[in-house]
This record gives structure tokens, C-alpha cells and sequence, in this order.
């Protein structure tokens, strides 16, 4: 039986040779006990589209979904996500379609929720890239749920795009929030798990290499998206009670995000 489904969006701006990279690096994984889901949100390139329909015709995908509207990554995500959990797999992982697995990415997490099987969900490190920019940083992440709580005080304890999930985390917590978030849905859904008593963990290596171009930084400046994610700050500090320095970690955070460009790329360096 096929233990996991490897779940992917496609979007208008994914450009085809980062998919393609993104894809055969799935594909030539150490792991090859998978399917792989993709789900199409809304237009996208000629090329790209091309591309993932031949891969589905020739087997390389299990399930090609799509949809004429974007609905924004919370809801796509659930539905894929949903897709897959009524075939039962045994575990659920995330990929991004610009980001880069290292070949044992999933062999390392598969051994590792075989080995801790009271652990919901587990991530790994990963390696920012510069695309177009001069940047490059190893993002290591807390290995144990208490630490990983601990770090939840001022950002997420698991890189999303490396997340590999039980179906008890969705059964226990549910899926990705639809309300409160501007591209922030990672963010809740980490604080819905810790709300319904799931367990975390992370890998110790380094399992996907994170593009990180300008458009990385600006998003992180559009003042919709600060005040969301502040809001949202303000409602994990209070709902996992971390106290008053929790709040000063918020105000410090909203100063990174509101900065220029250019002084962000250097505070992000240190802070993440």
C-alpha cells in the first residue's frame, strides 16, 4: 500500500523551470513509496500547464486538479488536502512548486514518524536561496514540541513547505483556517494543532532548499498583510497565554516587517 501523498499548488507567477526543478526533485527522491497531488489554483502558464499535463498523462502525477478561479492558498491547500485524506495515506507531506527537496527530504521523515508515533506532524531545516538577489542562510528549526512552543512566541516552529502530517493532526485540530489571515495560513493552522493538543517535531537536516527573491521582502511590507500578521500575533499570544514578553516580541516583529527592503534582508538574516 502507498504510505504518502505529496501534496503541491501551482499558480499564475510559478515560472516553468522552477516547477520543473521542483518536481524532479520529488520525483528522484530516496522515497518512492508516494503519490503525487497537484492542484492548479486559478490560470496558469501556457507552459506550465503543458507541462504538468503531460506529467499526468505519463503517471508522474496521481492526481492533476484545477480550478478557473484562484481561491487563495488556505483553500487550496484543504483541497487537495482533502482529496488525498479520503484515500487514507498514512502521512501527508507539503511541497512548494519553487523549492528544491534533498533527495532523502522524505526518507528521513518517514523513518522518523515510523520511529516517534506519538508526533502528529514533523518538519525539517531548510536552505534559503537568493533568486535574483544575493542571499543564502540555513533556517534551523527546535527538534522537540516543547522548544518548538517555545518558539512559537514570535514565529512558526516548522517550515511549512517541509511539513509531513498524520491524518490525526487533521482529525484532532481540522484543516487550514479560511478566515483572519492575509497569506498567513500556515500561522493558524500551527495554532489551531497546539490548541487541539497535537504533538510536533522536526527533522534534524536540512531537507528543502527555499527560493527567496524581492518579492519575498515586499510581501512582507504590504501593510495589509503587517497588520494581519499582527493581528494574528496578538491572538496566538493570548490563546496560548505566553505572556507579556510574547507581545513585545509582536511590536518588534511589526518593525522588522514595516522596514525597507534592504534592512529587512540584514534583520532577517539574524532573526530567522
Amino acid at each position: 500500500m502507498t504510505k504518502l501523498a505529496v501534496l503541491m499548488l501551482v499558480y499564475k507567477n510559478d515560472k516553468l523551470r522552477f516547477v520543473k526543478a521542483s518536481l524532479e526533485s520529488i520525483q528522484n527522491q530516496t522515497f518512492q513509496d508516494f503519490h503525487l497531488y497537484i492542484q492548479k489554483d486559478g490560470y496558469v502558464s501556457e507552459d506550465v500547464d503543458h507541462y504538468l499535463n503531460n506529467q499526468f498523462l505519463s503517471k508522474k502525477i496521481f492526481s492533476l486538479g484545477s480550478r478557473k478561479e484562484s481561491m487563495g492558498i488556505a483553500f487550496s491547500r484543504n483541497e487537495v488536502l482533502k482529496r488525498a485524506v479520503k484515500e487514507n495515506y498514512d502521512y501527508y507531506a507539503l511541497m512548494d512548486a519553487d523549492d528544491i527537496a534533498f533527495e532523502k527530504r522524505l526518507e528521513s521523515q518517514i523513518k522518523f514518524l515510523e520511529n516517534n508515533t506519538e508526533v502528529d506532524v514533523c518538519g525539517c531545516h531548510i536552505e534559503e536561496f537568493g533568486d535574483g538577489i544575493s542571499y543564502n542562510k540555513i533556517v534551523r528549526y527546535p527538534l522537540k514540541h516543547k522548544e518548538m512552543f517555545e518558539l512559537f512566541k514570535y514565529r512558526v516552529p516548522i517550515a511549512n513547505v517541509t511539513a509531513m502530517f498524520r491524518k490525526s493532526f487533521f482529525d484532532k485540530s481540522g484543516y487550514y483556517p479560511l478566515k483572519g489571515h492575509i497569506n498567513n495560513e500556515d500561522t493558524l493552522m500551527w495554532l489551531q494543532g497546539y490548541e487541539n493538543n497535537c504533538i510536533f517535531a522536526n527533522v534534524n537536516m536540512i531537507g528543502v532548499k527555499v527560493r527567496v527573491s524581492k518579492s519575498f521582502f515586499r510581501r512582507r511590507t504590504n501593510f495589509k498583510k503587517v497588520i494581519s500578521d499582527f493581528r494574528n500575533r496578538i491572538i496566538i499570544n493570548r490563546s496560548l497565554r505566553y505572556g507579556f514578553s510574547s507581545y513585545i516580541l509582536a511590536v518588534g516583529m511589526l518593525l522588522v516587517n514595516i522596514s525597507p527592503f534592504r534592512i529587512k534582508k540584514i534583520l532577517y538574516k539574524f532573526l530567522r
